[in-house]
């Protein structure tokens, strides 16, 4: 050990007698100055004008652009300018035969020029750590742990360059070349992920052995066992075939150093191979919110998933998300479900695939093989992607497995357990595409739970879940492509004609009646009431003009639909249209909405106001109203609202939603009572009105969360931030900026004047 030592200090002398060492320094200090001084001075602007809600340490260094990948995109232009002469130069000089005759063995050689780069590696990697506790002083709560773990991310990453670029070094006498296929290895390694993914057991190798990206992780505070096992792997392979090429200068049995070469690149492939496997992953989340880790709720389903687990992705060669599930892109598809597999290690993955044509509006493929049959426009896109036909069943083939018409043969995945229970989930029409954590919880949890059924009421004109017009509920009940519909968010969803059922069924859980436009039968009415008094939760949405539909079912509720129309004018949009907003003692009850409160309002065009009394056994609260001035209820009609107080009309804030509650037995049953049914209708969900700030899909998921006692649609909450102040005025940054982008650097040019004149005065 004391020899590794000596020669890592000699090597050091010599790297810092050349201006290159004191060069990088001064470089990588400047770069790192002017990345952290921008940054500063934008949160700096950000907090004058408003509160911050974002983690300054996030933003400062683990983000895109912030300090961290900004320099690690620049480490590969150092690291070669160091490790170029380590042995390049022991070669051209000719002290190589030295060392070869020399009681230093090998491998101690290879060791001491190694842990030279180390500590040269752990200066700049200090350089860092200034920086992290420079902005620890002045943000309380920092979190060092996060930031701390992107510099040992950074550090491996340079102590795997340094490894490779030793290794170069020792294949040439020419330092130049050195420094130069030591780039062209790192490009190679950035490069090597996307070869041979279409063969199962090379895309894993090759996948492994990417370095693309290898440190992203560790930056963004997730420090997991593969990813430091890969950079260790790396490394002592690097520093084997090092000593292995040193070696062969004394020994000239090119087969014995050929088959060397082979058995350390093959184990470190295995190796690698081995430690990718989910079983044996481990992980550490070094983020004070654990960000990087499933939220609670999550973690939840998946302590009751007990049992085997498969995820069966279908892809049809013939629909526009085809590409997302080819075998190349297949890595990449497993890894958007990472944080599940750290949960269930031994999950499965599998991909079927088969073309069938789709009717999609967004299937470019419809129009460009118009004409054609299926199977040619499946091999047309076989051949543009360079695939196997014979890999793809055909619609019939596909049939005897599955059916998928109801999901219109879309890119989807099917999740069952080995207890046969499962559940699809599905990719959407908006810029994410794929489904979230939430999502994918929320489908794992359809298969430990009793899923809820949310039946809506037909045969009267009723908002109808499958129906895509203006007026109906389809978009938010029953849309598959619409991320925050039901039945993407936890539920099952039916219509129900109670004027052909006997009763309401008894594994509805919530009964929906949305603006009838006829009168309920007397027998229609008892099956409802018959529903309420076993305790059913329900929604009623009514719309001015059908108090007469709706009295006769809510008076039971002691909720009554007051004749007229709120209105509340404005001058830009329709008199009618109101901007409701949510009451303190409603959201004390419908929790879910407490986020909302004081924050956003809910769109209602075209309402009528509700009244209410405690009489009938219910507990009743306002959860959204009018604005107290401005608005009133229109009693006279007509084009232009005009506030008449003759007639009656009085200003103030009237309810538009009301929350009931009471104890049935051992549960709370809960009731919602809409003044406007529009409100949640497919238009109002997809319209966007300048200037106003509103929330009417937030009004939906609160309320069926509500109604659902929480269970869905699944709530995943993280603590918030609490590195949200930045401590440092305004006034101190041209001082900051001065002590890091010029004084600091100084210090290391005075350390390389001050090298070059003691060697020039001794």
């Amino acid at each position: 050990m004391r020899k590794i030592y000596k020669i890592a200090i000699t090597e050091l002398r010599t790297l810092f007698y050349s201006p290159v060492a004191w060069l990088i320094l001064v470089v990588f200090t400047v770069q790192a100055a002017m990345s952290y001084t921008g940054l500063i001075d934008t949160i700096l602007m950000q907090q004058f004008s408003r509160p911050l809600w974002y983690s300054i340490v996030r933003e400062l260094f683990t983000r895109s652009f912030s300090l961290y990948p900004t320099m690690l995109g620049n480490l590969y232009l150092y690291i070669p300018l160091l490790t170029m002469g380590l042995m390049s130069r022991e070669y051209s000089s000719g002290s190589i035969k030295l060392l070869y005759s020399s009681p230093v063995s090998t491998i101690q050689i290879v060791l001491g020029k190694y842990l030279s780069m180390m500590l040269y590696s752990l200066i700049l990697g200090g350089i860092l750590l200034v920086f992290v506790f420079l902005t620890g002083f002045n943000v309380p709560d920092f979190d060092y742990t996060l930031a701390l773990s992107g510099v040992l991310g950074l550090y491996l990453v340079v102590c795997a360059y340094a490894a490779i670029g030793l290794f170069m070094s020792c294949l040439t006498s020419y330092q130049v070349v050195a420094a130069v296929s030591t780039l062209a290895v790192l490009a190679f390694l950035n490069y090597v992920g996307r070869l041979g993914q279409d063969i199962p057991l090379v895309r894993d190798i090759t996948y492994w052995l990417s370095i693309q990206g290898r440190s992203s992780q560790m930056i963004e505070g997730l420090i997991t066992s593969e990813d430091v096992l890969y950079f260790l792997i790396v490394i002592g392979m690097f520093l084997s075939l090092s000593v292995i090429k040193i070696l062969s200068g004394k020994k000239r049995n090119k087969s014995l150093i050929v088959t060397r070469y082979f058995v350390v690149t093959f184990l470190a492939l295995f190796l690698g191979y081995l430690s990718s496997r989910p079983v044996f992953k481990f992980y550490y989340d070094a983020s004070a919110t654990k960000l990087n880790t499933l939220a609670p709720a999550s973690q939840e389903v998946m302590e009751k998933m007990d049992g085997g687990l498969t995820i069966t992705t279908y892809v049809n060669l013939l629909e526009s998300h085809y590409h997302c599930g080819i075998p190349s892109e297949v890595n990449s598809d497993k890894d958007r479900f990472k944080e599940y597999i750290r949960f269930k290690p031994r999950m499965k993955m599998k991909y079927v695939y088969y073309y069938k044509d789709v009717k999609d509006s967004n299937n470019y493929l419809i129009e460009r093989f118009s004409g054609l049959t299926e199977r040619q426009k499946a091999e047309k896109v076989v051949v543009a992607n360079d695939l196997n036909m014979k890999m793809f069943l055909t619609p019939e083939e596909l049939s005897r497995q599955i059916d998928l018409s109801g999901e219109n043969y879309r890119f989807v995945r099917v999740i069952e357990r080995d207890n046969g229970r499962k559940t699809f989930l599905r990719v959407y029409d908006d810029g994410y595409v794929f489904p979230n954590e939430a999502e994918i919880s929320t489908a794992m949890k359809r298969l430990v739970t009793d899923v809820p059924r949310v039946a809506f009421v037909v045969g009267h004109g009723e908002r109808d879940i499958r129906k895509a017009g203006d007026r109906d509920y389809y978009t938010f009940a029953k849309s598959p492509t619409f991320r925050h519909s039901l039945i993407n968010k936890g539920f099952d969803t039916e219509v129900l004609d109670l004027s052909v059922e006997s009763d309401v069924p008894a594994g509805v859980n919530v009964l929906v009646l949305a603006d009838p436009y006829t009168a309920l039968s007397d027998n229609e009415i008892d099956k409802i009431n018959r529903y309420i008094d076993r305790g059913g939760n329900l929604v009623i949405a009514g719309e001015p003009g059908k108090q007469s539909i709706l009295n006769p079912l809510t008076r039971v509720l002691g909720v009554e639909f007051v004749p007229g129309e709120l209105v509340q004018p404005t001058g830009v949009y329709n008199d009618n249209l109101l901007i409701c907003q949510f009451n303190e003692e409603g959201v004390k009850v419908m929790t879910p909405y407490k986020n909302l409160l004081n924050r956003y309002g809910i769109v209602m065009p075209g309402a009528a106001a509700l009244a209410f009394d405690t009489t009938r056994g219910f507990q009743v609260v306002p959860v959204l109203t009018t604005a107290g001035v401005g608005s009133w209820n229109e009693l006279e009609g007509g084009d232009k609202a005009v506030f008449n107080p003759r007639a009656g009309e009085v200003q103030g804030a009237y309810p538009t939603m009301l929350a009931l509650t009471r104890q049935v037995g051992d549960r709370e049953q809960r009731i919602v009572v809409l003044g406007d049914a529009d409100c949640i209708s497919n238009s109002e969900l997809l319209m966007d009105r300048v200037g106003v700030q509103t929330s009417n899909f937030s009004l939906i998921t609160g309320m069926f969360r509500w109604l659902s006692y929480g269970e869905f649609p699944l709530s995943i909450t993280r603590p918030a931030y609490k590195d949200t102040v930045l401590e440092l005025t305004r006034e101190g940054m041209p001082l900051t900026s001065l002590l890091l982008t010029w004084i600091f650097p100084a210090l290391f040019v005075l350390g390389g004047v001050g090298v070059w004149m003691k060697r020039r005065l001794g």
